[in-house]
């Protein structure tokens, strides 16, 4: 199509996401996707398969009482695009008839997969796609151990993937019932296997790919841990220090918290209470799976949740966010300021001032999105608690999917604005701007000026 060939890359990623969301829409609203129980509205289907294509997880429907087995796998076909992109997907199956990409297509791919080159790209999204792979299907053998003697041998070998490919692309959808994983907030096994997958999902397909070529140098040249660590990027050394930082972090906030709440904590075992904070850690800074009640949760804990749905987790994979690379970027700059120094640093590597620009733009625009977004929110649901609204709309934009319950209580013009926040968050903020120019402006150098600051 002519139409298609004179857009920019970042018009087809949007255009792309957009035509994904709208099929999936049509095709989840036809009889054959449907259990036949509930009349839904086609508006309804819209909402569903832009919460699955972006990953996020918010829903007006229950997908196990509303979708029938196809239309729950095409729930996970959903997901799974949205996770690993559409380009991505669609790039597999040329390289699967043994096609090659021209190098423009090369170079959509690149953009799609936040790549600064092309070089080895084959590879890397077969590397992509085999992990995914081993990794869902490794995690729902895990989860049938629970889910077959609970639902039964063909349903619990189904929810077991669905959970599985939600988890991983996280997604945050469930075909469970109405409470997400509530039910099972004291099973270590569902709680460690969903936590695991949620963790990987949000480290980010550059990492894994590292490790893995890691690892692989490690049995290849006998190389010791300590030359692996010291070998890795400083990309993925942020993700995995981050990381590690805001699970252990998240969960000690979130324990000190909800201690004494008489409707959480105050009921449940010490054990309990620690597996249900390290989970709320993990989940809340990308996947929407939820083991307790957030409109029970104390103020200070959505609080805390708040700040870790606005982090995320890192680019390049299936977390939404300002993402961990970001916010450690600003941190590093903060710290360089109070020192007085002039060069941004990090494990012995200088940050470049690109990076650092971008940091400050995409922090810019997500809160520009995030800001309108919620003012459309006050404004069209005036009925509805500010500070409720506030936290569906950042957990929209950041593509988490947990909510104090008021999803169904949004108006229709709320509906579509948490819909916009999701499909943003989803394929950014500043790529759906992007989208909208058409030309680069000449980079024209002028003199410099100072400005007073504070």
């Amino acid at each position: 199509m002519a139409f298609i060939k004179r857009l920019s890359n970042t018009q087809k990623i949007v255009f792309g996401f957009g035509m994904v969301i709208l099929l999936g829409a049509c095709i989840l609203s036809l009889p054959i996707s449907q259990t036949g129980r509930e009349q839904t509205p086609f508006f309804h289907h819209l909402f569903t398969a832009t919460s699955m294509v972006s990953v996020t997880g918010l829903s007006v429907l229950s997908v196990g009482d509303v979708y029938n087995t196809f239309g729950q796998i095409i729930c996970m076909c959903l997901m799974q695009i949205g996770g690993l992109g559409w380009i991505t997907v669609m790039t597999f199956f040329v390289f699967s008839l043994g096609e090659k990409l021209s190098l423009k297509n090369h170079y959509l791919l690149q953009d799609s997969l936040n790549l600064n080159s092309a070089k080895n790209i084959k590879h890397y999204l077969v590397k992509v796609y085999q992990v995914t792979f081993i990794v869902e299907s490794f995690a729902s053998l895990l989860l049938m151990i629970d889910f077959i003697p609970r639902y039964g041998v063909f349903k619990g070998i189904f929810n077991a993937l669905f959970t599985a490919v939600s988890a991983f692309c996280n997604a945050g959808f469930d075909n469970l019932g109405g409470n997400s994983l509530q039910m099972f907030i004291s099973n270590p096994l569902v709680n460690g296997v969903v936590a695991a997958l949620i963790i990987s999902g949000g480290l980010g397909f550059l990492v894994w790919y590292e490790l893995y070529q890691k690892v692989r140098e490690m049995f290849i040249h006998r190389q010791y841990k300590p030359t692996i660590w010291k070998s890795l990027s400083v990309h993925a050394k942020i993700v995995l220090v981050m990381t590690v930082s805001l699970i252990v972090l998240g969960t000690v906030f979130t324990f000190l918290s909800e201690l004494h709440n008489s409707q959480t904590f105050a009921k449940m075992d010490t054990g309990t209470q620690v597996l249900a904070s390290f989970f709320q850690s993990v989940t809340m800074r990308t996947a929407g799976f939820a083991t307790l009640d957030y409109a029970k949760t104390l103020p200070l804990t959505n609080f805390i949740f708040v700040l870790l749905m606005l982090i995320g987790g890192a680019p390049g994979g299936t977390a939404g966010g300002l993402k961990v690379t970001t916010i450690a970027l600003i941190i590093f700059l903060v710290r360089t300021t109070l020192k007085g120094k002039n060069d941004v640093v990090f494990a012995y590597r200088t940050i470049s001032s690109k990076a650092i620009k971008q940091a400050l733009t995409m922090i810019v625009f997500f809160f520009s999105a995030l800001l309108l977004g919620y003012a459309g929110l006050l404004m069209s649901n005036p009925h509805l608690n500010p500070i409720d609204l506030w936290f569906e709309a950042v957990s929209a934009i950041a593509t988490v999917g947990v909510t104090t319950g008021i999803t169904t209580d949004l108006s229709v013009l709320g509906k579509i604005v948490i819909m916009l926040l999701m499909f943003i968050g989803r394929v950014g903020a500043l790529t759906v701007l992007l989208s909208f120019v058409s030309k680069k402006e000449k980079d024209v150098r002028y003199a410099q000026a100072d400005i007073l600051i504070g």
